[in-house]
């Protein structure tokens, strides 16, 4: 069972996730206005990174006690990546015959964040290694 410190550090974390996901979508969404949805698949990119970021980052080090790894991964980045809505407009999309555009979405999200998380482990890893 998880302790109330540990609910209530993933909980605070999600608030401030969301926010910054709405944040960020709809930045990212004016600054590349499209059909193929920009913002979501932005947030998921950065959010991608930042968990192999931190992820390494929490293999190498003791420095964070378990409360605040989970108010940062599975908080904050819990509620900044938004795997739900990228399923929702990938379907609208595909349900808008926008079938080019939906494989599209689909192939960046998937390997995208994929590509991303490896990228943000890797550099934390290096600079690790070198200290």
């Amino acid at each position: 069972m998880m302790s109330y410190q540990t609910i209530l550090a993933i909980g605070s974390g999600g608030f401030i996730g969301a926010i910054l996901r709405v944040y960020l979508n709809g930045l990212i969404s004016n600054k590349l206005p499209h059909d193929l949805p920009f913002g979501t698949l932005g947030v998921n990119l950065i959010g991608s990174f930042i968990m192999g970021l931190l992820v390494a980052y929490f293999m190498y080090t003791t420095l964070f006690s378990l409360h605040t790894k989970s108010f940062l991964s599975t908080g904050i980045l819990g509620a900044l990546t938004t795997y739900s809505t990228f399923a929702i407009e990938s379907f609208f999309l595909l349900e808008g015959g926008h079938i080019i555009l939906a494989l599209v979405n689909i192939s960046l999200n998937a390997f995208g964040t994929i590509f991303m998380a490896g990228c943000g482990f890797y550099i934390t890893k290096y600079f690790l290694a070198q200290s």
